[in-house]
C-alpha cells in the first residue's frame, strides 16, 4: 500500500486495536471454480483478531459453498481492513492553493491461511466470533439442538492466518500545519460518525501537534 511516512503508523497496540475496531474485512486472493475467468476475487467476512505471535493471528470461517476458500488454503492471503474515511474541505486550511483529500485509516495484513475444518476447531471459531460481538448469545447456540448445530458446522470452513506482516496507514492530515489539523479535527468531531472516529484518533495520535 502506498503510505507516505507520516502516515505510517507501527505501534502493534495500534494496529491490533484498529483490526478490531474495523473488524469486518476483505479477503483477497486468486479466484476459484466459477471465478476461475478472474485473475483474483475478494471475500468480505468479520474476523477475530487474536494477540498471538508476532503481529497476531486472524481468524474466521467461510461458507463451505464459497470457493474461494480453495484458492486460499495454504497460500498467502491479503486482509484488508477499512476504518472511518472522510472527505476534508480545503475551506479548512489557511493555505488558499489548497485542494480537497480524503483521511482515511486502513490496515493490511497479509501471513499464509491455513483451513480449519474439524468439528470441534470450527466450533471454537465460532465460540469466538461470537465472544468478540455477542457473547450472551453463547448460551442459546449451546442449547440448540445438536444436530441442528452439526448441520451448521458442515456448511462453513474455517480458518487462520498468522500475520506475517502488517501495514498501518493513518491519513489523518499529518502534512498540514498544527493550525490546519485542528480545524479539521475540530469539524470532524462536529460531522458524521465516520468524521467524529477519524477526530478521536487524530486526538490520541496527534495531541500537541494539534492547534484549535
Amino acid at each position: 500500500m502506498y503510505s507516505p511516512k507520516f502516515n505510517q503508523v507501527h505501534d502493534r497496540g495500534i494496529l491490533l486495536e484498529a483490526m478490531r475496531a474495523y473488524s469486518f474485512a476483505t479477503i483477497f486472493g486468486p479466484a476459484c471454480g466459477e471465478q476461475s475467468g478472474a485473475s483474483a476475487t475478494a471475500t468480505h467476512l468479520p474476523l477475530v483478531v487474536k494477540d498471538e505471535g508476532e503481529h497476531g493471528v486472524l481468524e474466521g470461517h467461510f461458507a463451505k459453498a464459497n470457493p474461494h476458500w480453495q484458492a486460499l488454503a495454504g497460500r498467502e492471503t491479503l486482509v484488508v481492513f477499512a476504518g472511518p474515511h472522510s472527505y476534508v474541505s480545503p475551506s479548512l486550511y489557511v493555505e488558499e492553493l489548497s485542494v480537497p483529500t480524503w483521511n482515511y485509516i486502513a490496515v493490511h495484513a497479509h501471513g499464509t491461511l491455513s483451513l480449519v475444518d474439524d468439528a470441534p476447531g470450527k466450533e471454537a471459531l465460532l465460540a469466538d466470533l461470537v465472544a468478540a460481538n455477542e457473547p450472551a448469545f453463547m448460551d442459546r447456540w449451546r442449547a440448540m439442538p445438536d444436530g441442528f448445530r452439526r448441520t451448521l458446522l458442515a456448511g462453513i470452513i474455517g480458518f487462520r492466518i498468522p500475520i506475517a506482516g502488517i501495514e498501518g496507514k493513518f491519513k489523518l492530515s499529518q502534512n498540514r500545519s498544527p493550525q490546519e489539523r485542528g480545524n479539521v479535527r475540530a469539524a470532524q468531531s462536529a460531522g458524521s460518525p465516520d468524521e467524529q472516529a477519524l477526530a478521536q484518533w487524530m486526538e490520541r495520535l496527534l495531541g500537541s501537534n494539534l492547534q484549535s
